[in-house]
């Protein structure tokens, strides 16, 4: 396919911009369907005028239909986006870009997704409808999935489906609660991936951040010890990366503890730790759940996140733990390479 491509590049010099133009309207539909005109005009920054004309193609060519609701792809619509994945991903040069991070990051493996999810939003639904289909590739019947709360998982909870392969998992929080949106939480990100996929959850029902005394006595509590040792032994752990700063201040930091980060230099956070640049943890807080520590070869660690501005971070935290998987767009992932680049 690639060839032929080339071939016709030759004869029609705009083919590739037609190509990915149409690519990203139909990847747009099938992750916001039913949408309007108007949203994915907006969405993609395209004139109504051609997107009208790119419509009418694709109801010709039996890709979408259009109802009073919206537009959705079509089985037809779907089976070509997922028969073009792979090219696409070439022609982008997102292929190479997954290959370079593999070997900068040493992770096993790399998804790069089009987009900055920074800049455009739904960018965040891809990368979520890429780890779906990890999770239904991957999981088997009694797995356990650990979740870590967050925007971006909030958005994976939002993009799971019913599937055969994911009925009989079972979601549970990684931490307990947290000083923040309850939207964003563990528990409530793990119940409505667990709806979504008519799978089974299990909850966390203590604050993330305890005293010592506190925690001393929590923990051993026999409902929470149970439930604890199920959450220390997922076969699958989804998680995010945060930026240090803005991750304590969501967390309700005080003043004195936002200080120390700045001075030591934090720049990324997950389960509770804080990385500077070189991956060393500056601080680490006593949480209720899974520890970065606990994870061994059993549990197959996906990371989730994108962004040019958390490029940064997910550097520092794979520099630490490179995980089995990351999952990013094509923002944080040029920008992890171009700052790679300037320190040789």
């Amino acid at each position: 396919m690639l060839d032929v491509l080339e071939w016709q590049k030759k004869l029609q010099p705009d083919i590739l911009k037609n190509l990915h133009r149409r690519y990203d309207i139909l990847q747009f539909i099938r992750l916001s369907a039913p949408v309007g005109r108007r949203t994915i005009a907006s969405a993609l920054q395209i004139s109504e005028r051609v997107l009208r004309s790119e419509v009418d193609l694709f109801k010709e060519q039996n890709l979408l239909s259009v109802e009073s609701g919206g537009m959705e792809l079509t089985d037809e619509g779907l089976a070509l986006l997922e028969q073009l994945r792979p090219a696409m991903q070439n022609i982008s040069g997102r292929s190479q870009l997954e290959k370079d991070l593999q070997a900068t990051l040493g992770i096993s493996r790399v998804i790069v997704t089009s987009g900055d999810s920074d800049v455009r939003s739904w960018v965040k639904k891809e990368m979520s409808q890429a780890c779906v289909s990890e999770m239904i590739d991957t999981l088997e019947p009694n797995d356990v999935v650990a979740v870590a709360g967050g925007t971006t998982l909030a958005t994976l909870a939002t993009s799971v489906y019913p599937h055969p392969n994911l009925q009989n998992v079972t979601f549970v929080p990684a931490r307990g609660g947290l000083g923040e949106d309850v939207d964003l939480q563990s528990n409530t990100i793990c119940a409505e991936l667990a709806r979504g996929a008519h799978a089974q959850y299990r909850l966390l029902h203590v604050p993330d951040q305890l005293s010592d005394h506190a925690y001393d006595s929590v923990i051993q509590e026999p409902g929470i010890r149970e439930l604890l040792a199920l959450i220390r032994s997922p076969r699958m752990v989804i998680h995010s990366v945060g930026e240090a700063q803005t991750m304590a201040t969501r967390r309700s930091a005080d003043e004195s503890k936002l200080r120390r980060l700045k001075e030591q230099e934090a720049i990324a956070e997950a389960f509770g730790y804080y990385f500077d640049s070189e991956g060393k943890v500056v601080q680490k807080e006593k949480t209720i759940g899974l520890q970065l520590d606990e994870l061994g070869r059993d549990q197959m660690v996906v990371t989730l996140a994108g962004g040019m501005s958390k490029a940064e971070a997910i550097v520092a935290y794979m520099t630490y733990r490179p995980s089995d998987l990351l999952i990013t767009d094509e923002g944080a992932a040029t920008a992890i390479m171009g700052t790679q680049s300037n320190e040789f």
